[in-house]
C-alpha cells in the first residue's frame, strides 16, 4: 500500500514538472510573438525618424510653387563664345536663354549720387563771380523794374448805384483821402468802384490800405498792368 502511494506521488511530481515546463514554454513563445508596446513603439519611432530624415533631406522650400507637376528651375549653362558664338544646351533639357536676353537681363548699375554729382569734363563749371556786390545790385534792380511795371490801387468798395459810390467817395474825402469813381461791366451789370491811387510802389498802397481799415473802411489792394 505504501509502495503504491509512493509511486503515485512520484508520478504526480513528474507530471507537475512536465505541466510547469509546458506552461513556461508556452508563455515564452507567446511573449516572443506578441509585440511589447514600449519596444514596438521605440522601433516605430526609429523608422519614422529615418523617413523624416530622408524627407527633410530632399525637401524644397519652393515646392508649393511648382503645382501638381513640379518643374525645378535650372540654371542655363554659360554660352561657349569661343566656337562661333554657339550656345551649349543646359542640363535637364531646358533651352538656355539667348545671348541678347542674357545681356539685357543683367541688372544695370544704379547711378550713385557721387556719379550724378560729378561734373562733365567737357562742360566747364560756373566760375564764381568776381563782383558779388554788383550781381546783388543787378538782381535788386531787376526786381525793382519788374515791380515798377504795375500800378497799385486801394479799392474802398464797389457799388451798384452811383449815389452809393459818391457817398463812399465823400466819406473818404472827409477822412483826408482823395478817391475816384470808375464804372465797369461785371456779369452783365454796371458796377461803380471807388478807388484811391494809383501808387507806383506796393508798399505805399499797402500802407494806405492799413490806414483805411483802421478807420473802419473795408478795402482791397488792386494791381493793374501799366
Amino acid at each position: 500500500m505504501k509502495k503504491q502511494q509512493r509511486g503515485g506521488t512520484v508520478l504526480g511530481i513528474i507530471l507537475g514538472i512536465i505541466v510547469g515546463l509546458g506552461a513556461a514554454l508556452g508563455v515564452a513563445v507567446y511573449v516572443s510573438k506578441v509585440p511589447v508596446p514600449f519596444l514596438s513603439k521605440g522601433a516605430k519611432n526609429a523608422d519614422q525618424d529615418a523617413a523624416e530624415a530622408r524627407k527633410n533631406k530632399d525637401w524644397d522650400p519652393n515646392s508649393p510653387l511648382y503645382g501638381k507637376n513640379p518643374a525645378r528651375i535650372t540654371v542655363p549653362a554659360a554660352p561657349d563664345t569661343a566656337v562661333g558664338g554657339a550656345v551649349t544646351p543646359a542640363a535637364d533639357g531646358v533651352a538656355p536663354a539667348p545671348a541678347d536676353a542674357q545681356a539685357t537681363s543683367q541688372p544695370v548699375a544704379p547711378v550713385t549720387a557721387a556719379t550724378a554729382a560729378k561734373p562733365d569734363a567737357k562742360t566747364p563749371g560756373k566760375t564764381a563771380s568776381s563782383d558779388p556786390l554788383g550781381d546783388l545790385v543787378k538782381a535788386k534792380s531787376a526786381e525793382a523794374s519788374a515791380a515798377e511795371s504795375f500800378n497799385y490801387f486801394v479799392q474802398a468798395g464797389a457799388f451798384r448805384s452811383p449815389s452809393d459810390a459818391e457817398a463812399q467817395r465823400a466819406k473818404l474825402a472827409m477822412l483826408g483821402w482823395e478817391s475816384r469813381v470808375s464804372e465797369r461791366e461785371q456779369n452783365g451789370r454796371t458796377v461803380f468802384r471807388v478807388r484811391v491811387g494809383p501808387f507806383g510802389k506796393r508798399d505805399d498802397a499797402e500802407q494806405l490800405k492799413g490806414k483805411l481799415e483802421g478807420a473802419g473802411v473795408d478795402s482791397a489792394l488792386v494791381r493793374v498792368q501799366r
